[in-house]
């Protein structure tokens, strides 16, 4: 083997796992007593466990545009009905610059962002989601392994394992994951699928009523809120006990199959020899709300919409370590960068997460842009001890919450003639930023 090749075959291969709509606290690692999710708690436990970790919008198809190309969506500009990503955002994405130099790619799940050319970023990948032409268990039971119809997160690590079997050996690979579970299949009444091995998980706990289901809370909310989908999805799922029951149940099933294939992915590294040189990254896409404010779904200005687990595990390095600096989807891609050695896009808006820049990072910008009646547009910054946040079609609504002394984001200081100053400072420099970004976009 040539040296070339050789130091090559040493960089280490990549898993990055994501899954769509997992909060932050759906995790047992994160003090949730009543989920199950061991092996997502072994990475955690054994690597870096993020504990400040959000996304820069919370919605799935701008979030994971983000987390190809690192940048913000007020700079690639892509969400649902914006039309194709950009061939410039494309081209700098990091599954093409790792295929680039050299690591032997694979993408299994749902990819989330339209794009003509999905084969140009990997060298064997399959793009699929939830089935929208049933409006049952079918949405999620329609693939199959060896003539069985399996859940799409047996079939997903299914993909995994063989794309580990058969990945070449001269060659570190690059592969991500992305589950649609623990998704609502939102055309279903039931909204949440599960194999039958989850059937009697959780079948004897209660939940918890949801925190801030009282009316105040949801009164507190503009009209367009409280008539938008995030209302509608509650109906869905949370609006009897017994619909918030076998929904949070569900939720959590779900999630627990993906972490048990998680266990049969790292397996598969075992067994090929491979786990000792094989970073493992794991993220939700966005949040959620479990019922809180008697709203569902994600989209808004709270950190239910905005936190998410996240996890960095390499075998390589020591683990336990909970890091308490805000770290972001837009991170994702310049650490994915960093572990392969290859130099990020200088118009990269994130930070690696290895990197000692990161625990500078005392404030940042999140924002949902997407026009649409069902849901009102918004944007906010978050610093360490303060929120403040705007609808954009209604700027004059502002919502400002000191985050130490009321965590939840309950008691509204807009209008508080003492916390003027600090509306003011904190408006203005989230302006600023949008500014900045928005100088980044290529139209």
């Amino acid at each position: 083997m040539s040296f070339s090749a050789f130091a090559q075959h040493k960089k280490p291969n990549i898993i990055f796992i994501l899954t769509d709509d997992q909060r932050w606290d759906a995790l047992g690692f994160a003090g949730n007593t009543l989920i199950q999710t061991p092996e997502m708690d072994k990475l955690a436990a054994e690597g870096t466990y993020f504990e400040n970790a959000f996304v820069t919008t919370p919605i799935c198809a701008a979030s994971r545009a983000s987390l190809i190309t690192g940048l913000y969506e007020r700079t690639h500009g892509y969400t649902f009905g914006q039309g194709d990503l950009k061939e410039v955002y494309a081209a700098n994405s990091y599954p093409a610059k790792l295929r680039e130099a050299g690591y032997f790619t694979g993408f299994y799940g749902k990819f989330g962002i339209q794009y003509p050319d999905f084969s140009s970023f990997f060298d064997e990948g399959e793009n699929y989601d939830r089935n929208g032409k049933f409006n049952d268990r079918r949405g999620y039971f329609f693939k199959t392994i060896d003539k069985d119809t399996v859940h799409l997160t047996r079939y997903t690590s299914q993909q995994a394992i063989d794309f580990i079997g058969n990945a070449p050996g001269d060659k570190p690979f690059m592969l991500s994951l992305s589950f649609s579970a623990p998704h609502a299949h939102d055309p279903a009444e039931l909204q949440y699928f599960w194999s039958a091995a989850y059937d009697t998980m959780y079948q004897n706990l209660v939940i918890p009523e949801p925190l801030l289901q009282e009316n105040k809370y949801f009164e507190a909310q503009p009209a367009y809120v409280r008539t938008g989908e995030n209302r509608t999805r509650w109906h869905w799922r949370y609006d009897t006990p017994e619909k918030y029951q076998h929904s949070v149940k569900g939720y959590y099933r779900m999630i627990s199959e993906v972490d048990a294939e998680i266990g049969n992915i790292r397996k598969a590294l075992e067994e090929k020899g491979l786990a000792d040189n094989t970073v493992i990254i794991l993220m939700g896409d966005n949040g959620y709300f479990l019922g809180e404010r008697q709203l569902a779904g994600k989209w808004l200005m709270y950190d239910n919409s905005l936190r998410v687990p996240l996890i960095v595990y390499d075998p390589r390095q020591a683990g336990g370590v909970i890091n308490p600096a805000f770290a972001l989807n837009i991170d994702v891609p310049a650490t994915i960068m960093d572990y392969a050695g290859v130099t990020p896009p200088k118009t990269w808006q994130g930070t690696s997460l290895r990197s000692r820049q990161l625990a500078k990072r005392k404030d940042f910008l999140t924002e949902h842009l997407w026009q649409v009646d069902i849901i009102a547009p918004s944007e906010a910054i978050r610093t360490e001890q303060w929120k403040y946040f705007r609808y954009i079609n209604d700027p004059s609504h502002e919502e400002l919450y000191d985050l130490r002394a009321d965590p939840l984001e309950t008691n509204n200081l807009a209008k508080d003639p003492a916390h003027q100053a600090t509306l003011k400072k904190l408006r203005e420099k989230m302006e600023k930023k949008i500014v900045e970004y928005l100088k980044d976009r290529v139209e």
